[in-house]
């Protein structure tokens, strides 16, 4: 296959390109092989994250003296262009190490630190969030889960639903009311060990895409945990979701455009090869324009992402620009997706095809991480801010 899309951003350093090189050696071997066979059982083993953490792949923007490597958030996104661009969607590495793990970096405690980072950085035991809940998707303020103080402990009531690696996560940045009377104010995170008396785990939910990636329902019934697992500040909780938001909005981002690029190479390789009226379909007009605009979108998508890319690696990505970032390619994503199928034809809806199954995982980028609709409202309200 063809590579339309040779390495032109912020990330193409020989260091980085080694990187890279290793990413794609552990996905062809350890993940590639495998992944349907993890699609029929609905998750990965734990086996597959030690083995990860052994090769250094798991939290890697973690200062060494946690047990990370340091560097720069450009490695998470090389992991996660690779995952994406092998269609693997069941090893959500990057909600443990991107998304988990800089909640404790930026807003823990030592102690925090010292007992949870180094064994998320090794594969030991699995990081997840529990934010949404069946009455309060986008709308974090609306959580019900309450946490409230009984002696020198939490205890903890409540529910969460469609919590990614919730089947196999060992530790969660839980969300909870702390004084509900705040309203938003009043959120709290807290971090709790899934292996806490009260805690239990729902079925493994059924989802019409990212079958190899467990999702799950999660209750609370009285569940203690010591008060110094309180993450931050007390009512502080909003705020630190908002203050980590954007990152986490930047890899669904990253996720969308590589997998608008493998799309169209894909395609590319396809209608190329496959004969119709005794030509190639790639001689057909509407063929050919038809992934001309395919490719024009994912070619703005890159140069979108690889700018909000450099922004981020200078701290400097603001919360409006990637929201932007996020509801654009994932819209883009699936409008690029859905032309490669149609000039599959029957082929493209064969789940065996790649191109169908990146179709139909594509569809929740525009649901997780906030909805598009709520990505515009943010986006509005900055922009006619004081008018």
């Amino acid at each position: 296959m063809i590579d339309l899309y040779p390495n032109t951003g912020p990330l193409q350093s020989p260091e980085h390109q080694v990187f890279r090189d290793t990413v794609r050696r552990f996905i062809a071997e350890e993940i590639t092989p495998y992944h349907s066979e993890w699609e029929r059982e609905g998750q990965v083993p734990r086996a597959l994250w030690q083995r990860a953490g052994e090769l250094g792949l798991l939290c890697m923007t973690v200062p060494e003296q946690y047990g990370g490597a340091g560097v720069d958030f450009g490695y998470s996104a090389i992991v996660v262009e690779e995952m994406a661009r092998a269609g693997a969607t069941g090893p959500l590495f990057s909600l443990h190490s991107d998304i988990v793990a800089p909640y404790l970096v930026h807003h823990g405690t030592e102690h925090q630190k010292q007992t949870w980072l180094p064994r998320m950085a090794r594969g030991e035991i699995i990081g997840a969030i529990g934010m949404t809940e069946p009455g309060a998707g986008s709308d974090l303020a609306a959580i019900r889960t309450r946490a409230d103080h009984v002696g020198n402990e939490w205890c903890i009531n409540g529910q969460k639903i469609f919590i990614s690696n919730g089947q196999i996560a060992d530790l969660l940045v839980l969300a909870a009311k702390t004084d509900p009377a705040q309203g938003a104010h009043g959120v709290s995170l807290l971090l709790v060990e899934c292996d806490r008396p009260g805690f239990s785990r729902g079925q493994r939910l059924k989802k019409v895409g990212m079958h190899a990636q467990d999702t799950s329902e999660l209750f609370f019934t009285d569940v203690r945990v010591p008060a110094d697992h309180l993450l931050g500040e007390e009512g502080g909780g909003f705020r630190l979701m908002m203050t980590e938001l954007p990152q986490e909005r930047l890899l669904v981002a990253i996720t969308a455009v590589a997998a608008m690029e493998t799309a169209v190479c894909l395609t590319h390789e396809y209608v190329t090869q496959r004969q119709a009226f005794g030509a190639n379909l790639s001689h057909l007009q509407t063929v050919r324009h038809r992934l001309v605009e395919a490719h024009a979108n994912t070619l703005v998508a890159r140069c979108f992402l690889d700018e909000c890319l450099k922004r981020h690696l200078a701290g400097q990505l603001d919360t409006t620009t990637a929201s932007v970032a996020k509801y654009w390619t994932t819209e883009m994503q699936f409008s690029v997706l859905d032309n490669c199928v149609q000039l599959f034809g029957g082929y493209g809806y064969m789940a065996e095809y790649p191109i169908a199954r990146a179709w139909v995982d594509a569809r929740v980028q525009r649901i997780y991480g906030g909805t598009t609709e709520i990505m515009k409202e943010i986006v509005a309200r900055d922009l006619f801010r004081n008018r």
